[in-house]
């Protein structure tokens, strides 16, 4: 079954991104993605609230900087994710090959 909180295109680029790195800035991550604002903050607190997405509250200097990492939970739904779609693949590749 895939995950809904994952499979949602803009919640996939996000965790697409933060996977391969130990943690992104908020403003690198919206400027990566073309993101708004408040369309990436809501993005991150629905993954936030399903525990897949960890935000940090950090400054630099006087600036302030919110720092976004996978989770551990965050890194087995998206591997678990990407199962799902593999085993879909290969069900309908079975399909296509019985027909005639």
């Amino acid at each position: 079954m895939v995950d809904r909180m994952i499979h949602e295109p803009a919640r996939l680029l996000i965790i697409t991104m933060l996977y391969p790195v130990a943690s992104m800035d908020f403003l690198r991550l919206r400027k990566v993605l073309g993101y708004t604002a408040g369309n990436l903050s809501s993005h991150l607190a629905k993954l936030e609230a399903v525990g897949y997405v960890a935000m940090e509250n950090k400054f630099k200097g006087k600036y302030p900087m919110t720092i976004c990492s996978l989770t551990k939970k965050g890194r087995t739904a998206i591997a678990d994710y990407a199962e799902s779609l593999k085993s879909m693949s290969r069900a309908t590749d079975a399909l296509m090959e019985k027909k005639p």
